[in-house]
């Protein structure tokens, strides 16, 4: 039998009873206008906020982690002899398909203690998800009860509302999907994609979609720029295939993630590796050349070259998470060069004298847009 250690944990506020008083109106009517209503029995309160403190078991040994993390910091101790291991394929509000290890598809409630959690994120299952799941008694109705998320790597997360949002977990290949025209192209937010990847230790492929309506040639400054630091850059057309055969050869065997604006043609370009796929695609406004949601949640879709691929939800802005401003230098290749040869140590590149970064800029060894970029970055102002 596994040893267990017990662990000290904290839950959500919403585990606190309420402190302030809300009935006013009955006590009125109770002891009318006493000033205090008569002790009848003595009650003892709660600990404030150590009541959101509780005691739980978890494993004692962990698994051997590498560059992997430990959600919520915790590895609950689970009785596996009832359980079975299964990887999330999709989560729509409180229910997650879990696909177990024999290619049985399960309907899974999620552990109350995982979603109770006082922890950074928003959600404690996420598409990708490697878990634990006790299966339900009814063996016909396929449904069970996620007790446990196993170690990740590989994700790509961005900040919402404070929080952290895991889009994906596990995965090894980030597909940037971005459009020339319509929508317009927005090179500064495949730069904080570019970010996340490194962040989250997964491998970028940048796709500059719809190359059919623009002369391809004028994208060679910005191809030419990605492709110097070694980022792979695709140009790629859904709507005649032009690409699209390399396209699938990049993608065939690994476990992929498609991100990028609304619009840009990501679940067109889904389906033009794989017709089997048959995902839903939508049209961009003729108003303000933006898209239009079709793809409204994570899915784990497994392909006919080979491997896996996330379909992601649009976005029209990326807010990165966990990136403090000292270290948006450090995620630029292109500026990571020149960072230690600044005059100060505590250089921000923006606006002291003798900065290596500047100079650079300034001799054309470094794009000027991608300063900007940099700059508006370290800011954190957001590009939409």
């Amino acid at each position: 039998m596994a040893k267990k250690k017990k662990f000290r944990v904290e839950f959500r506020k919403n585990r606190t009873p309420r402190t302030r008083k809300t009935d006013w109106t009955r006590q009125f009517g109770e002891h009318g206008f006493q000033e205090q209503a008569p002790e009848t029995e003595e009650r003892i309160s709660g600990r404030g906020e150590m009541n959101r403190h509780r005691t739980i078991c978890t494993s004692a040994t962990t698994p051997e982690m590498g560059n992997a993390e430990i959600p919520f910091d915790v590895f609950l101790d689970v009785d596996e002899t009832v359980c079975r291991r299964g990887r999330v394929i999709s989560v729509f509000g409180l229910a997650s398909t879990v696909l177990d290890d024999d290619g049985t598809s399960y309907q899974c409630a999620t552990r109350r203690i995982l979603k109770t959690l006082s922890t950074d994120e928003r959600n404690p299952v996420v598409a990708g998800d490697r878990v634990v799941f006790r299966p339900g008694e009814n063996t016909q109705l396929k449904e069970g009860l996620i007790v446990r998320v196993e170690p990740r790597h590989g994700t790509i997360s961005r900040a919402v509302r404070g929080r952290r949002q895991v889009i994906v977990s596990n995965v090894d290949q980030l597909l940037i999907v971005a459009s020339v025209a319509e929508p317009r192209l927005k090179p500064n937010l495949i730069d904080r994609l570019l970010v996340a990847a490194e962040k989250g230790r997964v491998q970028p492929l940048i796709c500059l979609n719809k190359i059919d309506l623009i002369e391809p040639a004028s994208l060679e400054p910005l191809v030419g720029v990605y492709s110097r630091m070694g980022y792979p850059v695709l140009l790629v057309s859904a709507e005649t295939g032009f690409g699209i055969d390399r396209f699938r050869r990049l993608v065939a065997g690994r476990e992929n993630v498609v991100t990028g604006q609304s619009g840009v043609g990501k679940s067109s370009l889904l389906n033009a590796i794989d017709a089997n796929l048959h995902l839903r695609v939508g049209t961009v406004s003729k108003e303000n050349e933006k898209g239009r949601h079709t793809t409204t949640t994570a899915r784990l879709l497994p392909i006919g070259c080979g491997g896996f691929v996330v379909d992601t939800p649009g976005m029209r802005s990326f807010e990165l998470w966990d990136v403090i401003p000292e270290e948006v230098a450090g995620y630029y290749r292109d500026l990571r060069p020149y960072v230690s040869l600044c005059r100060f140590p505590d250089c921000t590149h923006t606006h002291e004298g003798h900065c290596a970064v500047k100079d650079a800029m300034t001799d054309g060894r470094l794009d000027e847009r991608r300063y900007e970029s940099y700059c508006s970055m370290r800011s954190g102002q957001m590009d939409e």
